[in-house]
């Protein structure tokens, strides 16, 4: 096929696509979008590859599939060379990250939906029925579950202390860690129209960091839920709700006393963590993600088109276009390489210096809504049928 008919063929398909991926939903008397992508999508195909980069799967487990087709992010938590892996169905996993060998499974009869969190000792998720569920990390034994107001889209975040969960309704929860009683609560007023989605709110030091879908960062007290700052990331334009969506979906991230964040339809700003201050900003739209090094920013937009950026300035430094369209998560760092991947189950590398694709391996068929993790040599990577894997790079 020439080059242009390519492109014809693509621009035919990313259409269908955003058509039939754009499903609206009610929810609590406000409007969502989903952002589910169904098996009979035709998706744009990948370009021929030489790679340059070897590429290998050590091991593969099952931890529960998507059935529902719901876009659920549960990503896995890598901690003292332990994976600890959730299932929309209920199962909660520990596999050892250098053999995959499963230490416990549980099986928690709840609809997991916000992925996991280990802090203290304790295995923390929640539910599309607006629960918390923790468990030992040791062996998996329920420690308890506390009831919160709305369904929890986005792993918690916390302390030995305080843990925090974000509901789809707009509240931010300070929890007691050791037995899940409320200690606080914060609430924002949800838009009319929002992506189905919400930011993991981000703990560092006393601070909680959480962005939210009027397009706002909020600084709050960790142990008592007092708000330090607010900043606004963008501003909502436009005549209808959809053109005024401007959702902080994507996890901020603080490197150096500096907050980054992104909205959707709106600007990447980076703030002064310390006092709220927009130090720098520019346009680009996500709902993904964002990763960094010590110099550099990495971002997917929102037509899966993959920045890098410079940290001070917010100046583009390469993009990757080859996987636009693809549904492509957000990048995870990997020594010298960034990891992504796609609605199809795909594990793509990329080279951080210049975002040549340099390798890409199939995992999972029904693909991928959550970056992989890091643990010593090993890429970790969940995918929504349920496969966790574990995969090294090298030359």
């Amino acid at each position: 096929m020439h080059a242009h008919a390519r492109r014809e063929a693509r621009t035919r398909t990313s259409i269908r696509c955003a058509l039939l991926a754009t499903v609206i939903v009610f929810v609590s008397g406000c409007s969502t979008i989903s952002r589910i992508t169904e098996k009979s999508e035709e998706i744009p195909e990948l370009e021929e590859l030489e790679p340059t980069a070897e590429i290998s799967t050590a091991w593969s487990r099952n931890v529960g599939a998507d059935h529902d087709r719901q876009y659920l992010r549960l990503r896995p938590f890598v901690a003292d060379a332990v994976v600890y892996a959730a299932g929309p169905e209920g199962d909660i996993a520990a596999v050892e990250s250098a053999s995959g060998d499963v230490l416990w499974r549980t099986d928690t009869d709840a609809r997991i939906s916000g992925g996991v969190h280990v802090i203290d000792g304790l295995v923390v998720v929640g539910t599309l029925d607006g629960e918390v569920i923790a468990l030992s990390a040791a062996d998996g034994t329920e420690r308890w579950r506390a009831r919160v107001s709305s369904e929890v889209l986005a792993s918690p975040s916390g302390d030995g202390d305080v843990l925090v969960v974000r509901t789809i309704d707009g509240k931010l929860y300070g929890l007691s860690a050791p037995d899940g009683q409320q200690r606080w609560v914060y609430d924002r007023t949800v838009p009319a129209l929002t992506l189905r989605g919400t930011s993991a709110p981000i703990v560092v030091g006393n601070l909680v960091i959480a962005g939210f879908d009027s397009g706002r960062l909020v600084a709050l007290d960790l142990r008592e839920g007092r708000t330090f700052w607010e900043s606004r990331v963008s501003v909502p334009r436009g005549k209808t709700e959809l053109e005024r969506i401007v959702d902080i979906d994507a996890e901020p991230i603080v490197i150096d006393d500096i907050v980054y964040a992104v909205t959707f339809q709106g600007q990447l700003v980076a703030v002064d963590l310390s006092s709220g201050e927009i130090l720098w900003r520019r346009d680009l739209s996500s709902f993904v993600g964002i990763s960094a090094d010590l110099d550099h920013l990495y971002v997917t937009d929102d037509q899966s088109v993959i920045w890098a950026l410079d940290r001070s300035s917010g100046r583009s430094l390469w993009r990757q276009e080859s996987l636009t369209k693809r549904h492509v998560t957000n990048a995870t760092v990997f020594g010298p390489y960034l990891a992504v991947g796609d609605v199809e189950g795909y594990i793509h590398i990329l080279d951080r210096v210049d975002g040549v694709i340099v390798a890409r391996v199939e995992i999972d068929s029904d693909g991928f809504t959550t970056a992989p993790v890091v643990d010593g040599q090993h890429l970790i990577a969940h995918g929504r049928g349920g496969t966790l894997a574990a995969i090294t790079v090298g030359e």
